[in-house]
């Protein structure tokens, strides 16, 4: 059993982390721009057209109840739409716009996301409250954060595409914390499917609103295999391993897939888009990874035991 769940988190990591390449595949930059770089929010509602659908059809099949009921499980369902797909997305996909953020740069950012969630909690959960040495390790977070988006020390020059993906991660925090808050009895499945079919539909009219058009995509094979890779890999099927991780291992270890992508997201970056991992970049998750061994001190330690 042990080691079919580390074949599964190993297989999780290797998803999450390869999706941030994808986007940036997807994507391009502004001297080799890709097919979708000119509507990044169309690209995040079209990921989530598809992937909404899949897990539709998985949420029928799989469990005892597909439609929510009353106001605590349609709001869980609405905030995880509006901050956890279409918030955290819509700014991850114009982040990775910046021709100075990488994806391993944009996944260490995101793998901020448990330490934030712990800052989060301070204030919207009571029970759950935050030591010296946690309050430490949040700010040791933020550090981290600092050393990957200042590109100019000298000058405090601050790369705009981080800012969004660190914005991205607030986001996504915030709505794991009002879920957690709202603590609803829907199965996740169901949750994630109904999440992801709204937030698509909320992606689309932002995508709108900020003038994006069909009509600007590229339909190329890369951008098509990078549309696929993230919907059916990275939120299908990464979401359905996560699910069965979550329950077998808990939330603290399945936490640390966060720091395990960023690994795959380099060495993939590397392989496909000639990505270099600079010393910045080294330095800032080593950083953040200590926020969270700060923060998350005594649940690691306890799931070591």
């Amino acid at each position: 059993m042990r080691h079919r769940n580390l074949l599964l988190f190993a297989t999780l990591a290797a998803v999450w982390g390869s999706a941030f390449v994808a986007i940036k595949a997807g994507l391009g930059t502004p001297d080799a721009p890709a097919g979708f770089f000119e509507t990044p929010v169309l690209f995040a509602a079209l990921r989530f057209d598809i992937a909404g659908v899949i897990m539709l059809a998985y949420a029928v099949v799989a469990t005892d109840r597909l439609v929510p009921e009353g106001r605590r499980e349609w709001a869980s369902v609405v905030s995880t739409a509006v901050l956890i797909i279409t918030l955290y997305h819509a700014l991850l996909f114009v982040g990775e716009t910046d021709p100075a953020v990488s994806s391993a740069a944009a996944a260490i950012v995101v793998s901020l996301s448990p330490v934030l969630t712990a800052g989060f909690s301070r204030v919207l959960l009571p029970s759950e409250r935050l030591t010296p040495l946690g309050v430490a390790g949040l700010l040791l977070g933020f550090v981290g954060v600092g050393v990957l988006a200042v590109e100019d020390p000298r000058r405090l020059t601050v790369a705009p595409g981080l800012v969004a993906v660190f914005f991205a991660v607030l986001a996504f925090a915030a709505g794991s914390v009002v879920n957690r808050r709202l603590d609803a009895a829907l199965p996740d499945a169901s949750l994630e499917a109904w999440a992801m079919v709204i937030g698509a539909g909320l992606l689309h009219l932002g995508s709108l609103a900020v003038g994006e058009s069909a009509a600007d995509v590229a339909v190329t094979p890369r951008a098509v295999g990078a549309l696929l890779f993230l919907s059916v890999a990275a939120s299908a099927v990464g979401f359905l391993i996560y699910f069965d991780l979550l329950a077998r291992l808990g939330p603290v270890e399945i936490n640390l897939v966060s720091y395990a992508a960023p690994v795959a997201t380099a060495v993939v970056g590397f392989l496909f888009l000639g990505e270099v991992i600079d010393t910045r970049t080294v330095v800032g998750f080593g950083v953040i990874l200590a926020g969270f061994l700060l923060v998350k001190r005594r649940a690691v330690a306890a799931a070591l035991e």
